[in-house]
């Protein structure tokens, strides 16, 4: 039976993660990288699937657990009949003292866990069950040189631990008692590793200090002392764990196909980059002064359309590879049986219109940071807005990937006016060279077929897409990204009409058109959190903390965000966590600061 997904944490070395469950049990871990192969799918089966638990015998009470203050480093607290034992859990990392630099943080390729009695004595019981290819091949295990070896396909791992095993084909177990003050420690490590050294369970402790030492330099940057200053930090660490340090991108989510519909078919991978998320992420790191980050982002962004010939697909994986294409996995159940389990996204093949003024929006956002504008980089931009006037008029998938037909989407031709606009802006403001003239026409074109198509007479509310009159939360982006005003009339229509038609229960949903999938799905977090940042802009904040509460009173016990929630099964569902889920919060806390600018002014003021 699968646990909720509220049940799990994240550790992570900003390669690769892992999720812990509340109970002891490392369900899902992907090595040596985010969308590398899992070596424990539990998450999406039984335990036969992969698993590595460590748990107290005649457990009493539930665990509880917290990360060690300002870190992702997990400790959870058991309790047996005679004694109370910790298990602290991480992947280890350590950097350079240069803190505005991120590439340089090196990963061990490891998973440390260390069990130390706290109170009494714990009798105790480890079990390891490694499954190469997402649970599909179970290795042999044998000793080499003291280590218990585990070898796949195109992967072998080693435990290396203090205690006796059995092992009894792919599984491995071994029971230990532990007094007061004693410990045990566990190394899982990734075999053959070029430049890295062999971890020791004597290594951990000092693992333990140097990677704490890590996560609280990186974290000392932010300066954010507002209302919900713990929840951002936070986000922040939990986007600094999906962060790819050795490229700089960012993956929306370290897990794949958990379901948006319990027991349904909406079910993806998000072990990718997207670009559509640029611009958000751009923007809450600059905010919150993590511009080395904000820097290697960029960089890979950029990157990643030249190594493709100046193609864009709105993702890539976390090298800037195009090669996503979708499959189903047969042999896995699924999260609760949501079925189909899926690998690669197809998502990458659409045409999402979208996504060229997410991406030019980036891109102005970092010049107005202070970000200098190479020459080839203003060529590869120039370059993305002559597509944006090739093909601004032609129907797209949209913002959110509808697997159904394609449609004229209202936001989709916002961000094509904002391609346009950005581009203006980067000649008139930084003197870079263009063709404003054939831009300025362009841009105003494409706002008068938006008023003219995009905007329901009847109800002088923004439409969904031209063909259709219903509504869609990606509206609440308009004022965000400089379209209208906030409380421009068809625009405060719109945000009244998205709180009357699509909240439910304190939560916006996405919209309540067909998309060409059977099922519902829950309401998105990320949207609840435009509403927000709209309800900020005209002045409700009373009724934006109300939301933005909302959003954070459904977050686990260690503060981390799905994709979605389900107002009727009162659980949180899709992928976890959620990178955008939490870029959002950080920016809505943020608005608050911004007291009713929209964040465009809001940070042309703040970085002129």
């Amino acid at each position: 039976m699968s646990k909720p997904i509220e049940d799990y944490a994240l550790v992570g070395d900003t390669h690769t993660a892992a999720l812990v469950a509340r109970d002891g049990s490392i369900d899902w871990l992907c090595l040596p990288r985010f969308d590398s192969p899992a070596i424990f799918a539990a998450l999406l089966d039984t335990e036969d699937a992969g698993h590595w638990s460590i748990t107290v015998a005649d457990q009493v009470g539930e665990p509880t657990r917290s990360y060690i203050d300002s870190t992702l480093i997990l400790v959870t607290t058991f309790r047996g009949p005679s004694g109370t034992a910790t298990v602290t859990d991480l992947m280890p990392l350590e950097r350079t003292l240069d803190v505005d630099d991120p590439t340089p943080i090196r990963s061990d390729n490891a998973l440390l866990r260390l069990v130390r009695c706290t109170e009494g004595t714990v009798d105790l019981e480890m079990k390891f069950s490694p499954r190469f290819g997402y649970g599909h091949d179970e290795p042999t295990l044998d000793y080499r040189d003291g280590d218990l070896w585990a070898e796949g396909e195109s992967l072998s791992v080693s435990l290396r631990c203090e205690i006796d095993l059995e092992i009894d084909g792919g599984t491995a177990r071994g029971a230990f008692t532990l007094s007061a003050g004693e410990s045990r420690a566990f190394v899982l490590q990734v075999n053959g590793v070029e430049g890295i050294g062999r971890l020791l369970p004597e290594d951990v402790e000092e693992a333990i200090t140097t990677s704490t030492r890590f996560w609280r330099t990186w974290l000392g940057r932010c300066t954010y002392g507002g209302m919900w200053a713990a929840e951002v930090r936070t986000s922040l660490l939990t986007l600094k764990g999906l962060t790819y340090s050795p490229t700089g991108g960012i993956v929306a989510a370290p897990t794949t196909s958990l379901p948006e519909d319990l027991r349904g078919v909406r079910n993806w991978d998000y072990r990718y980059c997207w670009l559509r998320d640029a611009t958000f992420t751009l923007d809450v790191l600059l905010e919150y002064g993590f511009t080395g980050e904000a820097v290697e982002w960029r960089n890979w962004l950029l990157g990643a359309i030249r190594e493709n010939g100046g193609d864009l697909q709105p993702l890539f994986d976390v090298q800037g590879g195009t090669l996503l294409q979708e499959r189903e996995i047969d042999w896995l159940k699924g999260y609760e049986n949501s079925k189909p389990v899926r690998i690669g996204n197809a998502a990458s093949e659409q045409f999402q219109l979208d996504i060229y003024g997410e991406l030019l929006d980036a891109m102005h956002s970092a010049r107005r940071a202070g970000l200098l504008t190479a020459p080839d980089e203003w060529e590869l931009e120039k370059r993305l807005i002559g597509l944006v006037l090739e093909r601004w008029m032609e129907p797209d998938a949209g913002i959110w990937e509808v697997r159904g037909p394609q449609h004229n989407f209202v936001h989709s031709k916002v961000m094509a006016w904002v391609a346009l606009d950005r581009g203006i802006k980067a000649v008139e403001g930084f003197g870079l060279p263009g063709d404003t003239k054939r831009w300025h026409d362009a841009r105003t074109e494409i706002r008068n077929d938006i008023l003219a198509n995009g905007v329901d007479e009847a109800r002088g509310t923004f439409k969904r897409s031209y063909e259709d009159p219903g509504l869609d939360a990606a509206l609440l982006m308009l004022p965000m990204v400089g379209f209208v005003d906030a409380s421009d009339d068809n625009m405060r229509n719109t945000i009244d009409a998205i709180e009357a038609d699509l909240v439910r229960d304190g939560f916006v949903m996405r919209y309540l058109s067909p998309d060409g999938l059977p099922g519902d799905e829950g309401t998105f977090l990320l949207c609840t959190c435009w509403l927000v940042d709209n309800l900020v802009m005209v002045g409700r904040e009373d009724d934006a903390r109300a939301y933005l509460d909302r959003v954070l009173g459904v977050s686990n016990d260690l503060g981390l965000l799905a994709e979605m929630y389900d107002v009727r099964a009162g659980r949180l569902v899709g992928n976890f966590p959620q990178a955008f889920s939490h870029i959002a919060v950080a920016a809505a806390a943020m608005a608050f600061e911004s007291r009713g600018q929209t964040p465009t002014i809001h940070r042309e003021s703040q970085w002129k």
